[in-house]
C-alpha cells in the first residue's frame, strides 16, 4: 500500500512511464523507500485497476509504445487521505542489525568484516545522497519537504558512520 501511495505522489510531479517512476524512485526516495522494477510495475497496474491512475499509450516509431501514467482525481483523493491518516507505529527491519545482534557467535575478524561491509554501504549511500542535494533552499513547501527528507537521510548516514566508528573502537 505504501508503495502505491508513494507512486501517486511521484505522479503528482508529472505523468510518467514505469521506467520514469523507477528512475524517480531510485533518484529521489530511495533513501527511505526502495522498490525493484517488478514492484513498481505491479503497483502501477494496481493504481490503474483501482482508478487512481490512468495509462495513455503513446505510439512511437522504431520502439515500443510509451505507456504514460497520470494520477486521477480519485488518486489525488487517495493520496491526500493517506497523507492525512494517522501514522502506523514505526517498525524497523534491518538485516545488518539483526546480524550484529547475534554476531557474538563470530570471531573478532568476522565481526570486523561485517562492520566494514556496513561502512562501505553507508559511505556509498552518503555519497549518493550528497549528489542528490539541490541548489539553494526554496520557499516552496513541497520542494522544501522533499529536501527535508533528503537531509534526514544524510543525517542518518552520518550518524551511522559515527556509530560504526564507536562500535569498532570499543569492540572487545
Amino acid at each position: 500500500m505504501v508503495l502505491t501511495r508513494l507512486i501517486l505522489g511521484l505522479l503528482t510531479l508529472a505523468p510518467m512511464t514505469g521506467y520514469d517512476v523507477k528512475k524517480h524512485v531510485d533518484s529521489s526516495i530511495r533513501h527511505f523507500w526502495a522498490a525493484d522494477k517488478a514492484q513498481v510495475y505491479r503497483a502501477l497496474a494496481t493504481l490503474v485497476t483501482d482508478g487512481h491512475a490512468t495509462v495513455e499509450v503513446i505510439p512511437q516509431q522504431g520502439r515500443p509504445d510509451r505507456q504514460e501514467h497520470r494520477i486521477t482525481d480519485a488518486g489525488r483523493r487517495a493520496l491526500r487521505e493517506w497523507l492525512a491518516s494517522p501514522l502506523p507505529p514505526h517498525a524497523d527491519r534491518d538485516p545488518f542489525l539483526a546480524r550484529l545482534f547475534f554476531a557474538g557467535e563470530l570471531d573478532r575478524t568476522e565481526v570486523a568484516t561485517l562492520l566494514t561491509q556496513r561502512r562501505a554501504q553507508t559511505t556509498q549511500l552518503l555519497a549518493a545522497l550528497t549528489t542528490m542535494r539541490s541548489a539553494p533552499p526554496t520557499t516552496d513547501r513541497a520542494t522544501y519537504l522533499r529536501t527535508a527528507t533528503l537531509e534526514n537521510g544524510l543525517a542518518h548516514a552520518r550518524a551511522e558512520l559515527e556509530w560504526l566508528d564507536a562500535v569498532e573502537r570499543n569492540l572487545p
